[in-house]
């Protein structure tokens, strides 16, 4: 190759990956908007390899321009004679002197478009940085889920996952869209249970219509999940807000999903003090060991209600909480379950709410433990005046209150071979706290005479004690297969006068006075990672099968229900469920 078909080449690649360079800063800008088939780490590494091949056709091309040797002094032209242009190889002909010209001229023209293509992937560069870099002083975003399944954060087969992320060019925000799509199916061995997410409260009867119709196969998709998190810098800390919702608030055996809230909150605060307002999980919530089903499980508690709420650092490791929530009195007579919302005999509901339900919360962490101790107190009452109760105008309350605790203890600390492994014991006692275990109680929180001869002498309303106690094991067999197994049992007390309801009768059946439910599953993560804190991030797709066991026995027994049928129900159902997380 000729010294000048070289330098044009060589001039001519350089041209070519100056505009390559230019282009694929424009990509990087364009990626950074929302496309993300290269990730930003793979642009920078991309835009890096080009600049260096940049640098090293440059430093080719000064060497090529340095002035060549002097050749020997030669005759005087005669003054008829061309002169040749000055830098063309002696004896060259005109044409290739003019060539050499042009040649130069385009070399000139390469590297001026080359220092702007520069220039352009410095801009290109710093806008992704703009995009992408965090915000200096923005607290970081409360996960979506945990690993360690505390409070409804520990719903089935979530994780706390980054989600999809960026900042807001120009301001000093950022927003995150995360969810997860989800697909569940179920086979039932007892009772006919049309429902995806069956509460243990409410499985049917040994000898009821559903018992002996027989377990049917269902399939579901609603509880798929999508939330909207951002965060913004401001002279009180950071403000962040969370929209969230699911396809869940439909029948269950209905294919039309339909939408429904979850989420819509807002908090403000620096790390050591945070004040939240909104729509969103209770203090009191606990999901103490992971399911592939969504039902509210026994002793568990997922109650999502408005809210005012505290958040406060009290020490290394440790939080405490306190809030104000929205109440709702339950109660049951022997007119059947009766809450403010519903009407008692075709008029209006003597069920009142007259206070917020107060809640407090200690939480501590460290090195995988975890202690958790709650607190509630609630005020209950009925009115009777304007209802069509039958009885006289009058008022009654009642106080509730419960008490919780759980411990999560890592089992690395008996042995290095359990690895990520965890064992969780939780307990709790209340009067008056049925609303927020649903699993055990339907939600009841209270039993009345409404209804009953005695009525007329005095209405009474009496808070429901209620105690309950969980065991749970989570097996890691390797980071990417998982077994969680469980035990649940849980008591609720009534007064004497409970037993003149009538059997079989809506309020005679809700009276549970004993529950039992056990929990084993297999759950595969082909993307899990172990990390080196000896925690495991299970990855964005799960894979579980999973099998439960529910019985009840009502208050009474069989005499609560009427001929022909047990005072219990017992219920086996196998699941399969897959979610992909985003």
């Amino acid at each position: 190759m000729t010294p000048l078909a070289a330098s044009c080449g060589g001039w001519g690649a350089r041209a070519g990956l100056a505009l390559l360079l230019a282009g694929l800063a424009g990509i990087s800008a364009g990626r950074a908007q929302g496309d993300d088939a290269l990730t930003n780490a793979e642009l920078r590494r991309q835009l890096e390899v080009l600049q260096r091949r940049l640098d090293r056709l440059e430093a080719r091309d000064r060497r090529n321009a340095a002035p060549p040797r002097q050749a020997p002094a030669r005759a005087a032209v005669p003054a008829s004679r061309p002169v040749a242009p000055l830098g063309a190889p002696p004896g060259a002909p005109l044409g290739a002197q003019a060539e050499a010209e042009a040649a130069a001229r385009e070399a000139r023209a390469a590297a001026a478009e080359a220092r702007a293509a520069r220039r352009e992937a410095e801009a290109a560069q710093a806008k992704v940085t703009a995009v992408t870099a965090p915000v200096p002083g923005l607290a970081p975003p409360d996960p979506v889920g945990r690993q360690d399944f505390m409070g409804e954060g520990g719903d089935a087969l979530r994780s706390d996952l980054p989600g999809i992320a960026f900042r807001v060019p120009g301001v000093d925000s950022q927003v995150r869209l995360y969810g997860f799509a989800k697909v569940t199916g179920w086979q039932d061995f007892g009772g006919r249970n049309q429902s995806d997410a069956p509460a243990p409260s409410l499985i049917p009867l040994r000898g009821s219509a559903a018992d002996r119709q027989g377990g049917d196969f269902g399939m579901s998709g609603r509880f798929s999940r999508i939330g909207v998190d951002t965060r913004s810098l401001t002279g009180w800390g950071t403000l962040e807000t969370r929209l969230e919702g699911d396809f869940g608030g439909g029948s269950a055996l209905e294919n039309n999903a339909v939408f429904r809230l979850r989420q819509a909150w807002a908090e403000i605060g620096p790390e050591q003090l945070k004040v939240l307002a909104g729509f969103t999980n209770s203090l009191w919530n606990e999901g103490l060991f992971e399911t592939i089903i969504d039902a509210t499980n026994l002793n568990q508690s997922f109650v999502r209600q408005v809210q005012l709420r505290v958040t406060g650092r009290l020490a290394p490791g440790l939080t405490g909480q306190a809030s104000l929530e929205a109440p709702d009195t339950n109660f049951v007579s022997a007119d059947g379950v009766v809450a403010p919302t519903a009407r008692l005999q075709g008029g209006a509901s003597p069920a009142f709410n007259h206070m917020p339900d107060i809640l407090g919360r200690l939480t501590y962490r460290d090195a995988g433990w975890e202690l958790g101790l709650r607190g509630l107190l609630r005020g209950l009452q009925v009115r009777t005046a304007g209802t069509n109760a039958g009885v006289a105008s009058q008022t009654v309350d009642a106080t509730g209150w419960g008490l919780a605790g759980h411990v999560r203890m890592p089992m690395r600390i008996l042995s290095p071979w359990f690895g990520p492994d965890e064992f969780v014991l939780g307990g709790y006692y209340g009067e008056g706290i049925g609303r927020y275990f649903f699993g055990s109680s339907g939600g009841i929180d209270a039993a009345s005479n409404l209804g009953l001869p005695g009525a007329q002498a005095g209405v009474s309303l009496n808070p429901i004690p209620t105690w309950g106690v969980t065991a749970a094991y989570r097996r890691f067999w390797a980071p990417q297969w998982r077994s969680n197994f469980s035990w649940s049992w849980s008591r609720q007390d009534f007064p004497a006068y409970a037993r003149l309801y009538v059997p079989g009768s809506a309020a005679a059946t809700a009276l549970n006075r004993e529950l039992l439910q056990a929990f084993a599953n297999l759950i595969w993560s082909p993307f899990a990672e172990a990390g080196a804190d000896g925690r495991v991030n299970t990855g964005w797709l799960d894979i579980g099968l999973e099998y439960l066991f529910t019985r009840r026995d009502l208050y009474g027994g069989s005499e609560a229900t009427g001929p022909g049928q047990a005072g219990h129900g017992t219920a086996s159902r196998l699941l399969f469920g897959a979610v992909a997380r985003f």
